[in-house]
């Protein structure tokens, strides 16, 4: 029986979580996903300083001419008492004197033989940056789950935090089957192909922020699947494509099924790519995808991409759709889920003009997908449809339909 993508993704949810911990240099730690939360230690900014280069002085001497002998840079650590008919000379970033009550900007004043002449409109706490104005102690800074980025950084090394705990990058074993296929750096025969898939789920496990090995291309035997099995058996996913279907050369399951592999799906109700088999080798979770490029890129975005996110302890695990309109009217034959490659534009989700599961094409002119209703036959010029991006990664803590042209 084939499994609905709904049912299939919660098997993945269910069944897939970050493996371990490690603490790195917050230098080193873009891109990981955070297995701590973070608590702030020091109030941001640490002392009120100034924001401006200017004269810190009392609202009593709005309008007047004050007296300035002293002058504090950024990183002193000055006890100058500010007293009315005074003014203290004061550059951005520096401590705000005891008895300041604003600071006015250099620019805003003038200067005379008498003193420092200063603007009528004296505004109680102008240009004053308080204690704790940006972050508070004890505030939580960043919640584990979190993916870091380089604001994130920011944020952490302004609490002189120098190192930080994360989950290790989801570790991707990848290879090939199939008698037929060659690398791009081999010379093919005629009656050869180049292996496109490797090297596409290469690059996209990548983008999503893993750890990948190439272990190789087996040829269609036994006893070569399971070599190229058992070398991938550190990893924490394994990535197939071909050699799932019926055909007589495919062994790529009865190899599997010799590590004792517990498959949780083999048959998806979706085309392309009803073979997809998810399961699990110990610790090892296992997708084998169907050979045919589009169908495996495809698949690889809906049912590896999920996997990743579980794998990689991020929050936000689940795939989020964007709302857009088809740009034309779009007919299919109804029965199975469908996969619709086409291109977004901001506002408009324009269908592939032409292709077919074994294309590699359709997915260099597309940025991303949908997914159509088995109920549905046709959708109508700007209808309302749900595009899954196959260029970023959107994504979302609560799990959201990603179907379009449904009924509900």
């Amino acid at each position: 029986m084939a499994f609905k993508v709904e049912e299939a993704l919660d098997i993945i949810y269910k069944n897939v979580s970050p493996k371990s911990i490690k603490i790195l240099p917050i230098e080193q730690a873009l891109g990981f996903v955070l297995a701590q939360d973070v608590i702030a230690i020091y109030n941001l900014p640490p002392f009120n300083n100034s924001a401006m280069d200017g004269y810190a002085v009392k609202i009593a001497d709005a309008g007047k001419s004050v007296k300035v002998k002293h002058t504090i840079f950024a990183g002193d650590d000055s006890s100058e008492i500010l007293k009315e008919g005074f003014g203290i000379k004061i550059m951005t970033g520096a401590r705000i004197p005891e008895g300041c009550e604003c600071i006015v900007p250099i620019e805003n004043t003038q200067v005379t033989n008498e003193g420092v002449n200063l603007p009528e409109d004296l505004v109680d706490s102008r240009h004053i940056r308080f204690a704790g104005e940006d972050i508070l102690q004890d505030d939580k800074l960043l919640s584990r789950g979190e993916r870091l980025h380089a604001h994130n950084i920011t944020l952490l090394a302004s609490q002189g935090i120098s190192h930080i705990k994360v989950y290790k990058k989801p570790k991707i074993a990848l290879f090939a089957s199939g008698s037929e296929l060659k690398m791009h750096f081999e010379s093919v025969t005629s009656y050869q192909l180049y292996n496109t898939n490797t090297p596409t789920f290469y690059s996209r496990a990548l983008e999503l922020g893993c750890e990948v090995d190439f272990i190789g291309t087996a040829v269609d035997t036994m006893d070569d699947i399971k070599e190229h099995i058992q070398s991938a058996l550190d990893s924490d996913l394994i990535i197939t494509s071909g050699g799932v279907s019926v055909g007589d050369a495919d062994f790529t399951k009865e190899a599997f099924a010799a590590f004792d592999c517990d498959i949780f799906f083999d048959k998806i109700a979706i085309k392309p790519g009803k073979p997809t088999t998810v399961g699990k080798i110990g610790n090892t979770m296992v997708l084998n995808l169907p050979g045919n490029p589009l169908a495996a890129a495809l698949n690889f975005e809906l049912f590896a991409q999920s996997i990743i996110l579980c794998l990689s302890g991020a929050e936000d695990k689940y795939i989020r759709p964007i709302k857009a309109k088809i740009q034309e009217d779009y007919k299919q034959r109804a029965g199975r889920r469908s996969l619709v490659p086409g291109y977004f534009d901001g506002e408009f989700f324009k269908v592939c003009p032409k292709f077919t599961p074994g294309m590699v094409s359709p997915l260099a002119q597309s940025n991303a997908y949908i997914m159509i209703d088995e109920s549905c036959e046709s959708l109508a010029k700007n209808q309302e449809v749900k595009i899954i991006s196959t260029r970023f990664s959107f994504t979302s803590q609560n799990k959201e339909s990603l179907i379009s042209g449904d009924r509900g």
